[in-house]
């Protein structure tokens, strides 16, 4: 499962993949694993064109528990089962941008 976070200022962000050991979607769509840090926020648009961002390795779903509460299309029971999913950076909250409408 591929989990990508854009939110760069979360204690769990490492090169925009989520090293937290679980993660959980509150029905109203929003990472409540986020944990805001002293990190400096990382500026990816200055040098857009000019250089591929590094992110960390992939991680293996088996080690990473993601419970969903959002009425989306990839909950189970509780559960994501969506092949990746994306924290958004767009505004002040972590949006689970994989959500689909049921």
């Amino acid at each position: 499962m591929d989990i990508r976070c854009r939110k760069t200022k979360c204690q769990y962000n490492d090169r925009y993949t989520c090293k937290a050991k679980g993660i959980c979607v509150s029905k109203a769509v929003l990472c409540d694993t986020f944990r805001k840090s002293d990190k400096p926020e990382v500026d990816t648009t200055k040098h857009l064109f000019e250089k591929t961002p590094e992110y960390a390795p992939q991680r293996d779903s088996k080690t990473l528990k993601i419970e969903c509460k959002a009425d989306c299309l990839f909950n189970k029971d509780g559960v994501c089962v969506s092949n990746g999913i994306t924290v958004n950076s767009i505004t002040e909250k972590p949006y689970c941008v994989s959500f689909l409408k049921r």
